[in-house]
């Protein structure tokens, strides 16, 4: 079959039906404490024995994230399934009683809510009008809810659904992982997962790195890399950053031997959540790389404004769809979608859809990207 224009998307759709409450506040500073101390408290658990010093740790964790008198609060509850990590007698203060792992059955869990019905509805929309061939979802909560809302929502719209969903679970705990939708002769035919990948004792992956090969309509095959990298919204700059890069590099080494396997159409994209200049992305994008992104090609069709996150300013620059050579070349047209986007306080930075009336409407703080290829 001859080579024809298909149409490749990324998209943060920031849940699509529950999403932790923490994750909904106004701002990523409101929660960012909280985050901190849940993942912390969450390694010091899977210690087998817990010093003094860690069990003060934990107390004091607890107490902070609002856990210091019950096991539950609106954000963060304490699951004690078998055995205690912590007792409260009435009247006196509470106390660690595990003494390690093996004491107790039990973690912290993110409270969720349910994502606004209108906002999940504007998220179908983005995705009706940008008619993608193949869209790598970026914080989706599982695969049974992206069948449902390509099912049930993006019809509801007018929108044609996908006929293909795939989605494999990550490492974050609060329900934010890669999927892949593609349409009627986008067959996948195979998957790579990247949970367990290792650098000194430590997983890389803050989600995945799923790798999905996908049979295109003209027999040629395409590899796409979906990547959702370290966030800055909690723990020290240096330590996001550091693990941003170590990231990207392990992406790198994968694009890198999948090139020299002999791969020619390879996708890498998703939210690296850092911009172009800054250190943390240079594996990817400097150092060698021979990845095209696409927003530098002559045929990206600019709207002025260089980033993908909140107000499109330069250090918001997140989203990326990186191309290796031989699709750079094939590039027709591409673009950043933002109708889904509030913009600004008011919303009037640029036009949205007439059905997002306040912020909380909006389908993301992301706006997708895009790429027509003739491949």
């Amino acid at each position: 079959m001859p080579n024809a224009a298909i149409r490749i998307a990324t998209f943060n759709v920031e849940n699509l039906f529950a999403r932790a409450r923490i994750m909904n506040l106004k701002s990523w500073q409101d929660g960012k404490e909280v985050l901190a101390i849940y993942a912390r408290l969450n390694t010091l658990f899977q210690k087998s024995a817990y010093s003094a010093g860690d069990k003060l740790a934990i107390l004091e964790g607890l107490k902070k994230i609002g856990l210091g008198k019950n096991d539950d609060n609106q954000n963060v509850r304490l699951r004690q399934n078998r055995g205690k990590l912590v007792r409260r007698p009435k009247g006196k203060p509470p106390e660690i009683v595990a003494n390690g792992r093996g004491d107790w059955l039990g973690w912290l869990e993110l409270v969720t809510e349910a994502v606004n019905d209108v906002a999940t509805q504007n998220t179908a929309r983005v995705i009706k009008e940008m008619r993608p061939d193949i869209l790598g979802v970026v914080e989706a909560e599982d695969r049974i809810s992206l069948k449902h809302f390509n099912e049930d929502v993006i019809s509801a719209v007018g929108g044609a659904s996908f006929d293909h969903v795939m989605l494999i679970d990550g490492n974050d705990e609060r329900g934010i992982d890669l999927g892949l939708m593609t349409r009627k002769g986008f067959e996948i035919v195979s998957m790579v997962s990247h949970v367990d990948d290792e650098v000194g004792g430590k997983l890389v992956f803050s989600r995945d790195c799923p790798e999905y090969e996908v049979k295109l309509p003209s027999g040629a095959t395409l590899l796409v890399l979906a990547n959702h990298l370290k966030s800055k919204g909690y723990g020290s700059q240096s330590d996001s950053d550091a693990k941003r890069g170590l990231q990207a590099k392990k992406i790198r080494e994968i694009y890198d031997a999948r090139r020299a396997a002999g791969a020619k159409h390879l996708v890498v994209m998703g939210d690296f959540n850092d911009y172009p200049e800054h250190g943390p992305l240079d594996s990817l994008l400097k150092n060698g790389s021979d990845l095209k992104d696409v927003s530098l090609h002559p045929a990206f069709q600019s709207d002025g404004r260089p980033g993908t996150y909140g107000n499109g300013t330069a250090s918001g620059k997140f989203d990326y769809v990186l191309l290796s050579p031989d699709l750079f070349a094939k590039v027709k047209s591409a673009g950043v979608f933002r109708k889904g986007v509030w913009g600004g306080k008011n919303g009037t930075l640029w036009p949205h859809f007439p059905e997002i009336t306040k912020e909380v409407e909006a389908a993301s703080d992301h706006a997708a990207v895009w790429a027509e290829i003739e491949v």
